[in-house]
């Protein structure tokens, strides 16, 4: 199965206890099928006209394109960045079975 309409959405805090809030809270609004944490990573970046290095975990969701703009509101509202990173890639393939278990997963209206 192809098509542009599943994304995997990235974003990065700054703890596995707000990394795994974000993840269960998106997952919970079935706003993502899954949601994986890899930590620690190094970022490296400028703020406020600094160059800044801080530990952080990254957050890839699991989504469809009709969920993503509820997503994104979400992660923005339930982050404590004020400029959190939330990036979405489309998925180009995968396999069929899987893609209709996402597809089913952020169907709003879903029954648990």
């Amino acid at each position: 199965m192809t098509g542009p309409e599943f994304l995997t959405v990235l974003t990065t805090t700054d703890s596995a206890a707000k990394a795994e809030a974000l993840a269960r809270g998106a997952v919970e609004a079935r706003l993502a099928a899954c949601a994986q944490i890899s930590a620690p990573v190094t970022s490296v970046y400028r703020w406020q006209g600094a160059i800044e290095t801080a530990e952080e975990w990254q957050v890839l969701l699991k989504t469809t394109a009709a969920r993503y703009g509820a997503l994104e509101a979400h992660l923005t509202a339930a982050h404590d960045y004020d400029t959190p990173e939330i990036l979405a890639f489309p998925v180009v393939r995968g396999s069929a079975p899987y893609l209709a278990w996402l597809a089913d997963e952020t169907a709003p209206g879903a029954i648990s």
